[in-house]
């Protein structure tokens, strides 16, 4: 395997983000600021692709999967505008969400142009890629897969679970997630972008739903492992009710290793700014807790990964990451590790129990 580094921040990181959800589509509207930017501090991006989620059976896309047999179409949305350089009509356009009582009620206007856009080319990837173009987006978008997955989850008891919406209330019960089929495959694009990067990025966003399916697809965490790139897993800010109730930072590492053994991350990023007690008290109201507080991970806890703790915290109602300070802590990462521990680091490697 070739040693692959970038001689100097000058050159620009080709960078990977794998994930979905809020919390992919959060970090990539920080990124795309570094895109093209050569005179960035502390590092630009030469090139930037995100590896997305496509196994989403609720809502808007569970409705056009359904209907139409094509892959879920939200999170590749909100990616798409998450990245678009155009951050006013058409990326507005493409977020609005039809309201009343008809058929049309709930549906995302950006999912119904790439589900119409999807049945015009034949070829759903082929309309992700044209979509962005439209939207002048500052990255490239894959799908986890181009098959029509199904998440499924094998509980603790034996008993099967089937969908993504119904893995979403069965975290704590969870002992193995598979892909149905468990031989889909990735795109060449995608497998090619994992090899040539030189930083790879996992979360923040949701363990079981988000995270874990891109990596189950077959050759991906394979492609991660053996990649040379600097590998960061960001933490959640929140445990997510009915999928990972209770869970500590650790613990979202631990499910990660589990199903992706051969992972080396070379640091964790985890925010240690309190919320607001009127936050606190509003998802404390519905299961939600707080992550990265209760010291459930901490420097020297894996041999030779680097615990980055910071105030990630974005303003607003919600509890969210600031995807500029998110954006800048990951970079700062990229740029700090010395080339010689930027290799396949087996010795890095999060192990379960």
């Amino acid at each position: 395997m070739r040693n692959h580094v970038f001689s100097s921040p000058r050159g620009g990181l080709r960078t990977v983000s794998i994930g979905g959800g809020n919390g992919l589509a959060t970090l990539l509207s920080g990124l795309k600021s570094f895109v093209g930017e050569k005179n960035a501090d502390p590092v630009w991006i030469k090139d930037l692709a995100a590896v997305v989620a496509v196994s989403d059976d609720g809502g808007s896309s569970g409705r056009i999967r359904e209907e139409l047999q094509i892959l879920a179409p939200g999170d590749i949305r909100n990616c798409m505008v998450a990245l678009s350089e155009d951050s006013h009509l058409l990326a507005r356009l493409f977020r609005y969400r039809f309201t009343g009582e008809g058929e049309l009620a709930g549906h995302s206007f950006g999912n119904l142009f790439l589900a119409a856009l999807s049945e015009v080319t034949g070829d759903f990837a082929e309309a992700v890629k044209l979509s962005s173009e439209i939207l002048v987006s500052k990255g490239h978008i894959y799908p986890a897969t181009v098959e029509d997955v199904r998440l499924v989850a094998e509980l603790e008891g034996g008993e099967e679970v089937y969908g993504e919406t119904n893995v979403g209330m069965s975290g704590n019960s969870i002992k193995r997630l598979r892909l149905e089929p468990e031989s889909c495959e990735p795109l060449p694009e995608t497998l090619e972008a994992i090899r040539e990067a030189d930083l790879i990025t996992v979360g923040p966003g949701s363990l079981f739903t988000s995270l874990l399916p891109p990596l189950l697809v077959e050759g991906v965490a394979p492609a991660i492992a053996e990649s040379s790139a600097v590998k960061i897993f960001v933490s959640n800010l929140m445990t997510q009710p009915g999928e990972t109730d209770g869970f500590t930072a650790l613990r979202h590492l631990e499910v990660i290793a589990a199903h992706a053994p051969g992972i080396s991350f070379d640091y964790l990023i985890i925010n240690n700014e309190p919320i607001k007690s009127d936050q606190a008290e509003k998802y404390g109201g519905k299961g939600a807790r707080q992550v990265g507080l209760g010291n459930s991970i901490s420097q020297g806890s894996f041999e030779g990964v680097k615990i980055i703790y910071d105030n990630l915290l974005d303003t607003g109602e919600k509890v969210r990451h600031h995807p500029e300070m998110l954006a800048r802590n990951i970079l700062e990462c990229a740029a700090s590790l010395p080339s010689e521990d930027r290799s396949s680091g087996k010795d890095r490697r999060i192990t379960a129990d």
